[in-house]
């Protein structure tokens, strides 16, 4: 009997796994969507959504996310990429995490161009309670044209990252509630306009390795595929994959998603 419990307990938590993914692609807003090289003044998307269940399955979802571009200063380029989700199953909380990516480019629109970037991420479902990272690099725009773009950049950082838990995968670190670690990152973005300029695929991805006394690397890769609709409205879908290769001991390294929506986009010249 004892089985069978868990048994549906395992299957009801997957469904509402399901049901959560399905919600939190509503607000999905392509990353690679707000293009710093792009000639316009300003550039803006955004979305909120969320979801509110009680009897037999307590469910509470709220998400959002807030990009913007800003390119008045002409030399100064500012970036920002924002995201939150909160979930709760039931009472307990799952997720409660803040995403703000932050960029400060030197005239992007050249082939080589500086910036300086600062990230603020928590992330509760990994038992993170902080992370903060800034550091300075270099992008090269290897592709600019209307209907195909690609950029590789290197960037070295400082980073620390605060854990609710102090043991790891890797006993080297256990004992230790924060990681400061300095870290080099290889970054490959890219989009191209297919079948007629109807079809944007995109893709991003980075490696980051540690400068430390053990293996410590962090890696990324997105793709996704966005289909016109109406006046800056687009269906949207996207797989995420990324690998941490030093995390708390009940944290798994490697998670996987696939997302699909929605997504609107503002554009002022």
């Amino acid at each position: 009997m004892q089985g069978m419990e868990a048994k549906d307990l395992r299957f009801l938590k997957d469904k509402r796994l399901l049901i959560c993914l399905f919600l939190y692609s509503l607000t999905f807003l392509a990353k690679a969507q707000l293009n710093e090289s792009d000639t316009a003044s300003f550039q803006l998307r955004t979305g909120v959504t969320g979801a509110l269940q009680k009897g037999n399955v307590d469910l509470l979802i709220v998400s959002g996310r807030l990009d913007v571009v800003s390119n008045t200063n002409k030399a100064l380029v500012f970036k920002s990429q924002n995201n939150s989700l909160y979930q709760e199953f039931s009472g307990f909380k799952v997720d409660n995490d803040i995403n703000s990516r932050n960029y400060l480019y030197f005239k992007p629109f050249r082939k080589y161009y500086p910036f300086a970037m600062v990230f603020i991420q928590t992330n509760f479902r990994r038992e993170i309670k902080n992370r903060f990272f800034g550091g300075a690099g270099y992008t090269w725009q290897v592709i600019q044209h209307s209907k195909n773009n690609l950029k590789l950049s290197g960037s070295l950082i400082y980073e620390n990252t605060s854990f609710r838990d102090d043991q790891f995968n890797e006993g080297f670190y256990n004992g230790r509630s924060s990681i400061p670690i300095w870290r080099g990152t290889v970054y490959l973005a890219g989009w191209h306009r297919l079948f007629k300029q109807k079809v944007r695929l995109y893709y991003t991805a980075y490696w980051q390795p540690g400068i430390e006394d053990v293996p410590n690397n962090r890696a990324s890769l997105e793709m996704g595929i966005d289909l016109p609709v109406w006046k800056g409205l687009a269906a949207a879908l996207q797989y995420t994959y990324t690998y941490e290769q030093v995390v708390t001991s009940k944290v798994r390294q490697v998670d996987r998603i696939l997302t699909f929506g929605l997504s609107y986009q503002i554009k002022k010249n």
